[in-house]
């Protein structure tokens, strides 16, 4: 099967070292990815996968799946982090941000970090990355509920300087804000 993949963002492409002495590569996700995704599902615990979908899911319903594939590097950018070992890739994070519909200056974003890797800096990696891309993109507010007990996403929240409100239409949730600088959007050197 062949992607034609309309302007991927090949600016997000990076190698960073993780807290392990591992080096991961960062990268936008791909259609063909999506069997990394779902490896990356299955190997989180129970309770990370709730505390990512909020959902006690034990296996990614079809419905999600979709939702989760349908990127398009503008309104919904999704980054992965994986390792090498050997010719075997795995997945063992992942970000996105979907911009909403009712204000186009605001963006929801999720991340998910396998448990093994978590502490490892990825996630700081990976949210540095959608802050950057979303403010090039014009985006000046980024946003998440997370649940309350979600203590790895609020700590991670709280270092990068985000907000953490009451969800006052969910007590079990949070709501996690943070305003965008204005960025100017990066030039490339393959684009000029």
């Amino acid at each position: 099967m062949i992607y034609t993949i309309p302007h991927y963002p090949v600016h997000l492409i990076d190698i960073v070292p993780a807290a392990n002495g591992r080096r991961v590569t960062i990268r936008p996700m791909l259609p063909q990815d999506f069997g990394l995704q779902r490896e990356l599902f299955h190997s989180l615990s129970p309770m990370a996968r709730y505390a990512r979908f909020m959902a006690a899911f034990s296996e990614l319903p079809d419905a999600v799946a979709q939702r989760l594939s349908k990127i398009d590097y503008s309104s919904h950018l999704a980054l992965l982090a994986e390792i090498f070992e050997g010719r075997q890739e795995t997945m063992i994070g992942e970000a996105r941000y979907v911009i909403e519909e009712r204000d186009p200056t605001s963006c929801e974003f999720a991340i998910a970090v396998a448990d093994d890797w978590q502490g490892c800096g990825i996630g700081n990696a990976l949210l540095a990355r959608l802050e950057r891309e979303a403010a090039a993109s014009g985006i000046r507010r980024m946003l998440a509920d997370t649940l309350y007990d979600n203590k790895p996403m609020r700590v991670l929240a709280v270092r990068n300087g985000y907000a953490v409100t009451i969800n006052h239409e969910d007590a079990r949730l949070v709501r996690l804000e943070k305003k965008l600088r204005p960025a100017w959007p990066t030039v490339h050197p393959l684009a000029a």
